[in-house]
């Protein structure tokens, strides 16, 4: 597990009530998760990883693996 799943991980279980641990593979279509929440995710992903991301930007993602990636092509 890299880090940036574990830190992902710790946003997600700081932040909203989950009745389950986050599937990093399951498509967001399918998680049941509000858009109210998805944009309040996204917020707190570009305060953790100091990401510019605007919220239209937050729909190229299909699956929490793909955020992952997507910091980790990044990282300094």
């Amino acid at each position: 597990m890299s880090s940036t799943e574990d830190r992902l991980r710790k946003i997600i279980n700081d932040n909203f009530d989950l009745d389950h641990e986050p599937d990093f593979d399951r498509a967001f279509s399918e998680t049941g998760v509000s858009s109210v929440d998805a944009v309040a995710f996204f917020k707190l992903v570009n305060d953790e990883f100091d990401l510019k991301m605007a919220a239209e930007d937050c729909l190229q993602f299909q699956t929490l693996r793909e955020v992952v990636a997507y910091i980790d092509a990044r990282a300094g």
